[in-house]
């Protein structure tokens, strides 16, 4: 197994999903999902393995520890499902598909190494995938050892092109099967957010930030904001002198430039710094003059309850607008996606008249 570039692809219907799988098992799935050609066809016939070895260096662990947790997880994966929310969009009515993970699992002791064969039900959600899905590679989740990491990056990776994603609590509870615990947002919290946005920080190439919102009193969504870290060489890279080859820059001599440069600094910011120092005067007189120094009154701000009651009253204008295509993407997803809300959940298309 060739463990360089190996990509993981999965259709956003799986990335949804709910499910609970320990780390070793999250682990084999995806490093088994990496070695799937996600444009080509997927027989239930196709075998995937993968050794101790090549579970050692994808993840950072060593060769023995990696020869017993393969082998403790032939043990439990094969009883591990999912449940595939609305999974056939050709199909709306449907609204849940149950599925196992994988139909078969082996362990070949003198080999060290173990194999699978994915289920029929998940195949359509692997293979073949066209539009609706999320991809990354695999050393992007590989050092990260909190569950939950795994499932946020993946989510997260779905609105890559936005670096922004709203998420109602109850749903993302629903879709790691926590619903029957973390009821206090504290718990909730300090032990399946913070710990699975410290894991993605340290360990991805994104940063992520969330912040709370409340409806009503009650905090109800986690929006995320993410984006790419910058790498070293960006960081230390210096903006590089050329010799002047012409007598001004931007109006100002080089012989001037010259004598106000300053070390590390590019010609060009002299140049602009000079000219910036010689309208100065006029430019204050100016501001002076026509009052723009006098302190200015504070914009107004609004109260949590203020922005959500406008929020609502734009999503309620939205559905008098657009009422028969909202009900009908609802009665296909569940939700409604806005480019202005994010997602839309069905208390808030309920209150704003969506079902009327």
């Amino acid at each position: 197994m060739n463990t360089k570039n190996l990509i993981v692809c999965k259709a956003n219907q799986l990335i949804e999903a709910s499910y609970r799988l320990t780390l070793n098992e999250t682990r084999v799935i995806n490093a088994c999902i990496a070695q799937v050609d996600s444009v080509a066809p997927l027989l239930a016939t196709d075998k995937f393995e993968l050794s101790a070895k090549d579970f050692a260096k994808l993840f950072g662990i060593s060769e023995d520890r990696a020869y017993s947790e393969l082998l403790d997880t032939t043990k439990t994966l094969y009883q591990r499902s999912l449940t595939i929310h609305n999974p056939d969009p050709k199909q709306p009515k449907i609204k849940k598909l149950e599925t196992r993970w994988i139909s078969t699992i082996g362990y070949i002791p003198e080999d060290g190494k173990i194999y699978l064969y994915f289920s029929q039900g998940i195949l359509p959600f692997l293979s073949e995938l066209k539009g609706q899905f999320t991809q990354y590679e695999l050393t992007q989740i590989s050092g990260m050892t909190c569950i939950y990491a795994y499932r946020l990056y993946g989510l997260l990776m779905q609105w890559k092109n936005t670096g922004k994603r709203e998420i109602e609590i109850e749903w993302l509870k629903k879709h790691l099967e926590l619903e029957s615990g973390y009821d206090r947002m504290n718990n909730f919290k300090a032990r399946v957010i913070d710990p699975a946005v410290k894991d993605i920080n340290e360990h991805s190439s994104y940063q992520v930030r969330w912040e709370q919102r409340k409806t009503g009193r009650k905090v109800t969504h986690l929006i995320f904001t993410f984006s790419e870290k910058k790498s070293p060489e960006d960081k230390e890279s210096k903006p590089k002198k050329t010799t002047p080859e012409k007598t001004t820059l931007l109006g100002v001599p080089f012989t001037e430039i010259m004598k106000e440069n300053g070390i590390d600094e590019p010609y060009q910011d002299t140049a602009a710094r000079i000219n910036r120092n010689k309208t100065a005067a006029p430019v204050s007189e100016l501001i002076r003059k026509i009052g723009l120094n006098k302190p200015q009154p504070a914009a107004p701000t609004m109260t949590m309850e203020e922005r959500e009651r406008v929020r609502l009253e734009s999503i309620k204008a939205m559905v008098d607008r657009k009422k028969p295509d909202l009900l009908a993407e609802f009665s296909q997803k569940g939700f409604v996606m806005s480019n202005a809300f994010g997602t839309i959940i069905e208390p808030d298309l309920r209150a704003a008249g969506l079902f009327d």
